[in-house]
């Protein structure tokens, strides 16, 4: 009798158990929701990584170089400036002050500055704000890169010359098209159990670091734009004035709080391209945090069409002529 009513017992609880077990996995939440609610919360959604709100000022995820050269010593002061460049180029000349730092190290060279805000220093300036926006989303909000780079603070370290083209003028995957209705997908899938979205973010960012900064080139994805899903980071003015690779969807702004994230296919490729490669940059960093799989089109519309005479601020050979600064 004792062993029946054991076995009843058994019989009883097997299913209670299971329902708390189904119960418990319903209301596990998944790690991309977690994280990014945590990022929403902390103001660390995109517009604050490209955009950093102190009490008193706004500040950009770039900064140029000093207007004069009378002007460097206070600039250099100011920063704790990280070299990301190899150490034989660095060795060849650098930024006074600056520190010579692989960029799978950015996050523990950070801990140097202090107080002190972060300049990251590259050759263009695109690796560099890759770095500045995995290093806002760690918690040093305070980061900013060199625009264009060591090209724009001396001759001698010119990347962007060479580097321009027109590649987009009359090729036949080159349109002023309307943008292609924006679709609804689903959120990318972290496999990540943790319910903390701070760890969650930390690791991310960890993760994206040691797999370096991802692009790709600019005509591999003007000759065959269908393997991609492209973002033209554009005003809609500058989507239509410019141009624009075939098919490039305009999701802009690319906010979670909005849901505008969600017009981004998690299964495919993103490419992200923008006018010098410097806001891809920080945007495609922040697209892998959140899981997706993205790429930075290398040197945006310098690249694709450096003579548009639809512009000239952040055009490459006008206003940002590279300086003969000092480097030590």
């Amino acid at each position: 009798m004792k062993k029946f009513s054991i076995y009843l017992f058994a019989l009883f609880m097997i299913p209670s158990l299971m329902f708390v077990s189904c119960k418990d996995d319903e209301i596990v939440e998944p790690a991309f929701e977690t994280m990014t609610k945590y990022m929403v919360e902390n103001d660390l959604d995109l517009g604050a990584v490209l955009l950093y709100h102190t009490a008193d000022a706004d500040i950009k995820f770039v900064t140029g170089a000093p207007a004069a050269e009378a002007d460097i010593a206070a600039f250099v002061a100011k920063y704790y400036i990280m070299d990301i460049r190899a150490a034989a180029d660095y060795g060849t000349g650098h930024i006074e002050t600056a520190v010579n730092v692989e960029f799978v190290n950015i996050l523990t060279q950070a801990a140097s500055a202090g107080t002190q805000p972060i300049l990251v220093v590259c050759y263009s300036g695109q690796t560099a704000c890759y770095a500045t926006s995995l290093l806002r989303l760690y918690g040093y909000e305070n980061s900013q890169a060199l625009k264009w780079g060591m090209s724009g603070w001396n001759t001698t370290f010119d990347k962007w010359t060479g580097s321009i083209d027109n590649i987009a003028e009359g090729h036949a995957k080159w349109t002023t098209a309307a943008a292609p209705a924006p679709i609804t997908f689903a959120d990318p899938v972290l496999s990540d159990n943790s319910t903390d979205g701070a760890a969650i973010l930390e690791a991310r960012v960890e993760a994206v670091v040691a797999a370096g900064f991802k692009n790709v080139n600019a005509i591999d994805v003007l000759t065959t734009p269908t393997n991609y899903f492209i973002n033209n980071y554009f005003s809609e003015a500058d989507y239509t004035g410019f141009g624009h690779i075939d098919g490039a969807y305009r999701v802009n702004p690319l906010n979670v709080a909005d849901g505008l994230i969600n017009n981004l296919d998690p299964d495919a490729q993103i490419v992200t391209y923008c006018y010098t490669g410097q806001t891809s940059a920080v945007i495609t960093a922040y697209l892998n945090v959140l899981g997706y799989e993205a790429y930075s089109l290398l040197y945006g519309m310098n690249k694709l069409n450096n003579s548009n005479s639809a512009w000239t601020l952040n055009q490459w050979g006008g206003d940002s002529n590279p300086k003969d600064y000092p480097v030590q």
